[in-house]
C-alpha cells in the first residue's frame, strides 16, 4: 500500500480523505494556499506545503505548483478530491508521467467523460437515453439564442468543463440566453480555465437522481445504487439523500446497469458518479458523468457500508474490487444537507466572515450495517437506531473566505427508514449552533418540516416554488408556538430567580418570581401560568397543561428541553425581557412579561426600517464585473445594472422599478462590503 499521498485539495474533501488515510495507516501531505494557511485541513496532515496565493487559479489548479510539492514531499499518489484539478486530464498525464499514481479514473476516461459534449456523444453511442440538445460549440451570445430557438424554450445552458452549479443557466427566453450565454461562460473560465458552452433542453419538473459507480483495474464495476438531488438552488444540490423515495426497482437496476455499462465504454476505473434527470413517468436521460468523488458521496456510503475514499486508494494500489453487485444491500436511509455560507434571508447570497461560534452536533457512528466479507469497517458499526455523520473543514475562530466555496459542512444522518432519517436530521440540524455569518442552517431545518419534502414529492424546481419570494423563515404550528411558550416561560423563570438572589440587595427590596405570565412570540400573547417544583415546571396555557423539565441555565446557548415528554432543543440568545429563539427554521424573539407590562409594551410605537429604495446595495461581499449603466440613464424594471462576483458565482442585480440613475459609486474591479451603495437613483 502506498506509504504517503498528497491531497490535491482544501476544506472538507481533503479533511474527509485524511481521515480514512490515517485509518489505513496511510501518512498524508496537505497543500494550501495564502488564505488557507491556518485551515483545518492543513492541522490535520502529517506535512503541509503552501502553494500560493489566495485566489484558486493561482494556487490550487496550477499543476507546476502541486508537482513542485508532490517532489518536495516525495508523495507516492494524489487525491484530488472532487472540483480544481479532480477532472483534468493534464494534472492526471502529468502525475503519470511523474511516475506518481492517480487517485483517480485513467486520464482518457477524464477525458471522454469529463467534457459533457463528449460523453453525451458516447452515451448515445452505449445505448444510455440522452437529452435532446445541441453538441456542438457555441462561439458567441448570438448564436446561443439562436440555438436556443432551435432546440425550443426552456433550455439548460452549461459549461463543457463544468460542475458543482458553476457555468450553468436556465433560459426562458432570448434575453436570458443570451445573459446566460455570457455569465456561464465567464464562470467557466474564472472556475475551470475552460469557457466551452453547449445547450439542451431543459426538462420542467425533473428529478435530478444520480448512481454511483464503482470500478477496478481488472474490469470489474458495480453501481451503489442512486443519490436523490433533487432539492437544488441555482443548479446548486441543497440536500440529497440515499436511496430515492421515487424510483422503484426495476428503475434502479436499469439506471444502474446502465451507467455501468457507460463506465466500461471508457475503461473506468476508481469512483464516478452517472448523473440521470427523471421525469414524473420514471423515464430517465443522461445529463453528465462525475469523474470524481462526490461531495454527496457519504449517504451512499451509509447506506451501503462501503468508504468510497478507501476504494479509490485501493484500485489506484491496482486491487481488485472486494465485492461483487449482489453484495451490495441498500441498508436504510441517509440524508445529507449542505451548510452553505449563504444567508438565507438575503436570497441565499453569500456571506463571508470568522466564526465566532462554531458547534456542530455530535457524530454518532453508523448504525447495524450489514457487512459482506472484509470491505466494511466493522468498528463503526454500531447498533444505534440512528447516525449522525458531520463532514467539515472549518472549526471555531476560523475565516471563511471569499476565494471559494461557501461550503462550510455537510450534516449526514441515517436511520432504518426515510421518516426517521428526517426526524433525525431535524434534531441535527437544531443542535448545530454556527454564529458569526449568514447562513443556511434555518433553511435546511425548514425544508425537513415541508409536506412536499416529507411525503418526497419533489423536484429540482421545489426551491423555487415552495420559496419564490426567498426564504423568510419558517412559520411555527400554533401546538408547536405553545410547547416554545411553555419552555420559554420555564426558562425565564430560572433566569427570575437566579436574579432574586443577587447579593448587596438593599433591605426590604425582596423580589418575588409571580406565577402569571404573558409570553409573546411571532405576533402572538399567550398568557401562562406556571408552577415549579424540583423536578420541573407545570405550564398552564389556556385548558392545556404542559410539563417542563430541563437543566438548561442562564448563559447556555443551547436548551435541550423535554415539553410533555417530546424533545425541544433551542438555540438561545438573550434579549430584552425574554429570548431570541431559533428552531425548526424560525428565529422568534420572545418576550417574558408581567400581565402589566405586556399590556403597556402594546402601546410602544414600532420602529420603522430606514427608506433604502433610492439606492441600489451590494447584497453580498464580492468583486463588482460589470456595471451596465451610466448617470443619467433611465432603467426599466427587471433590466441589469451590475455584477457582482462572489465565492466563485457571477449575481446580476435587476432594476426593481422604473428610473434615472443619479449617481454610480463604484466600478468594476472593486471589491464592496454587504450594502455598500453601488447606484443611487433620483
Amino acid at each position: 500500500m502506498f506509504k504517503k499521498i498528497l491531497i490535491a485539495n482544501r476544506g472538507e474533501i481533503a479533511c474527509r480523505v485524511i481521515k480514512t488515510a490515517r485509518k489505513m495507516g496511510i501518512a498524508t501531505v496537505a497543500v494550501y494556499s495564502d488564505a488557507d494557511r491556518n485551515a483545518l485541513h492543513v492541522r490535520m496532515a502529517d506535512e503541509a506545503v503552501h502553494i500560493g496565493p489566495s485566489p484558486a487559479n493561482q494556487s490550487y489548479i496550477v499543476i507546476d505548483k502541486i508537482m513542485e510539492a508532490i517532489r518536495q514531499t516525495g508523495a507516492e499518489a494524489v487525491h484530488p478530491g472532487y472540483g480544481f484539478l479532480s477532472e483534468n486530464k493534464k494534472f492526471a498525464e502529468a502525475l503519470e508521467a511523474e511516475g506518481v499514481a492517480f487517485i483517480g479514473p485513467p486520464s482518457g476516461a477524464i477525458e471522454a467523460m469529463g467534457d459533457k459534449i463528449t460523453s453525451k456523444k458516447i452515451a448515445q453511442e452505449a445505448g444510455v437515453s440522452t437529452v435532446p440538445g445541441y453538441m456542438g460549440l457555441i462561439a458567441d451570445a448570438e448564436e446561443a439564442v439562436k440555438i436556443a430557438n432551435e432546440v425550443g424554450y426552456p433550455v439548460m445552458i452549461k459549461a463543457s468543463a463544468g460542475g458543482g452549479g458553476k457555468g450553468m443557466r436556465i433560459a426562458w427566453n432570448d434575453q436570458e440566453a443570451r445573459e446566460g450565454f455570457e455569465s456561464s461562460r465567464n464562470e467557466a473560465a474564472n472556475s475551470f480555465g475552460d469557457d466551452r458552452i453547449f445547450i439542451e433542453k431543459f426538462v420542467t419538473q425533473p428529478r435530478h437522481i444520480e448512481i454511483q459507480v464503482l470500478a477496478d483495474k481488472h474490469g470489474n464495476c458495480v453501481y451503489l445504487h442512486e443519490r436523490e438531488c433533487s432539492i437544488q438552488r441555482r443548479n446548486q444540490k441543497v440536500i440529497e439523500e440515499a436511496p430515492s423515495p421515487f424510483l422503484d426497482e426495476a428503475t434502479r437496476k436499469a439506471m444502474g446497469e446502465q451507467s455501468v455499462a457507460l463506465a466500461k465504454a471508457v475503461g473506468y476505473a476508481s469512483a464516478g458518479t452517472v448523473e440521470f434527470i427523471v421525469d414524473g413517468s420514471k423515464n430517465f436521460y443522461f445529463l453528465e458523468m462525475n469523474t470524481r468523488l462526490q461531495v454527496e458521496h457519504p449517504v451512499t456510503e451509509l447506506i451501503t457500508g462501503v468508504d468510497l475514499v478507501e476504494q479509490m486508494i485501493r484500485v489506484a494500489y491496482n486491487e481488485k474490487l472486494p465485492f461483487a453487485q449482489s453484495d451490495l444491500k441498500i441498508n436504510g436511509w441517509a440524508i445529507e444537507s449542505r451548510l452553505y455560507a449563504e444567508d438565507p434571508y438575503r436570497n441565499f447570497l453569500p456571506s463571508i466572515g470568522r466564526l465566532t461560534r462554531y458547534q456542530p452536533p455530535a457524530e454518532v457512528a453508523a448504525g447495524p450495517l450489514k457487512t459482506a466479507g472484509n470491505w466494511v469497517n466493522n468498528s463503526e458499526s454500531r447498533d444505534s437506531a440512528t447516525a449522525v455523520r458531520n463532514d467539515t473543514g472549518v472549526y471555531e475562530g476560523g475565516e471563511i473566505s471569499m476565494f471559494y466555496d461557501p461550503m462550510i459542512a455537510k450534516l449526514c444522518t441515517w436511520a432504518p427508514t426515510r421518516l426517521e432519517a428526517v426526524d433525525a436530521m431535524r434534531h441535527a440540524l437544531d443542535e448545530f449552533e454556527v454564529e458569526g455569518i449568514g447562513h443556511n442552517l434555518p433553511f435546511l431545518s425548514a425544508v425537513m418540516d415541508h409536506p412536499r419534502f416529507v411525503s418526497g414529492d419533489i423536484s429540482t424546481a421545489f426551491i423555487a416554488e415552495e420559496y419564490p419570494e426567498g426564504f423568510l423563515g419558517a412559520t411555527l404550528p400554533q401546538t408547536e408556538l405553545e410547547r416554545v411558550a411553555a419552555a420559554a416561560a420555564a426558562m425565564f423563570r430560572v433566569a427570575e430567580i437566579r436574579r432574586t438572589r443577587i447579593s448587596g440587595r438593599l433591605d426590604n427590596h425582596e423580589r418575588h418570581v409571580g406565577e402569571h405570565w404573558v409570553v409573546s412570540l411571532a405576533g402572538k400573547e399567550i398568557p401562562v401560568r406556571i408552577t415549579a417544583d424540583k423536578a420541573g415546571s407545570t405550564v398552564q396555557i389556556g385548558g392545556r397543561s404542559l410539563r417542563v423539565e430541563s437543566e438548561w441555565l442562564p448563559g447556555q446557548s443551547l436548551a435541550h428541553i423535554m415539553v410533555d415528554g417530546e424533545p425541544l432543543v433551542m438555540k438561545v440568545d438573550r434579549a430584552t425581557s425574554g429570548f431570541r429563539l431559533r428552531l425548526r427554521g424560525a428565529d422568534l424573539v420572545t418576550r417574558v412579561q408581567r400581565p402589566r407590562a405586556a399590556e403597556l409594551a402594546r402601546l410602544m410605537p414600532e420602529k420603522m426600517p430606514p427608506d433604502t429604495s433610492k439606492f441600489l446595495l451590494c447584497p453580498m461581499p464580492g468583486l463588482v464585473v460589470k456595471i451596465n449603466v451610466e448617470a443619467g440613464d433611465e432603467v426599466q424594471e427587471g433590466q441589469a445594472l451590475a455584477t457582482i462576483e462572489a465565492m466563485k458565482m457571477e449575481n446580476i442585480l435587476r432594476a426593481e422599478r422604473k428610473s434615472v440613475v443619479k449617481i454610480v459609486n463604484t466600478k468594476p474591479g472593486e471589491s464592496l462590503k454587504v450594502d455598500d451603495i453601488i447606484l443611487e437613483f433620483e
